[in-house]
């Protein structure tokens, strides 16, 4: 069942808010990331519908919000790459990359580490997000995923959709990925992070 109701409360900084029915009633909890993929920004004062659903502490939770008016938008899901493939494909040719000399060991090891990292930084900002809790920075997301971490927040991302409906956020996010590439290989071309494996593996 689809309510209608009124956004009363946003914080647009950490991404939440909270949704009053129009014919009364308790107020509910709403995510940025229970929009449609491509909506604007909510504001105070949107006309909404949403389904509500209970989290584990019994506190009402308004899920697939669409703005008054809104269509339905064509499913996308059969057209976008799962994260976890692209973070698999993306080690795959790292390992192999590494098999045949072109970069040492320490890219794959540090790939891994700061993915690992990233994974739970989302997981857990996620969970502040739905519990009203401290958020951790958008800067530090950003910083973790420009220091190889960005295989990691990819899977995180989608997993537990956050910061997937977030425009400006997958903007930066992005040009962290496309920087660190550019870092990384060029750390590998100049032999930088062969040198830098042999002084911290002792190679």
């Amino acid at each position: 069942m689809r309510h209608a109701g009124r956004i009363t409360e946003w914080n647009d900084e950490r991404g939440f808010g909270f949704v009053v029915p129009s014919g009364g009633g308790d107020r509910a909890f709403v995510h940025v990331s229970e929009f449609q993929r491509g909506s604007r920004q909510p504001v105070v004062g949107d006309l909404i519908s949403y389904e509500t659903t209970r989290d584990a502490r019994n506190r009402l939770n308004a899920r697939t919000v669409r703005f008054a008016g809104q269509k339905i938008a064509a499913p996308v899901n059969s057209l976008r790459l799962p994260g976890w493939k692209i973070a698999l494909a993306f080690f795959s040719l790292l390992v192999l990359a590494t098999y045949f000399g072109k970069t040492p060991i320490l890219v794959v090891l540090v790939y891994l580490a700061a993915s690992l990292v990233s994974y739970m930084m989302y997981f857990l900002d996620k969970g502040a997000a739905e519990k009203g809790y401290r958020r951790t920075r958008e800067s530090s997301l950003h910083l973790i995923d420009l220091l190889c971490g960005w295989p990691g927040g990819l899977v995180a991302q989608q997993q537990f959709r956050h910061k997937t409906a977030k425009a400006p956020f997958q903007r930066m996010y992005w040009l962290t990925v496309l920087l660190n590439l550019g870092g990384v290989a060029w750390l590998a071309a100049s032999g930088k992070a062969q040198w830098l494996s042999d002084v911290l593996l002792g190679g």
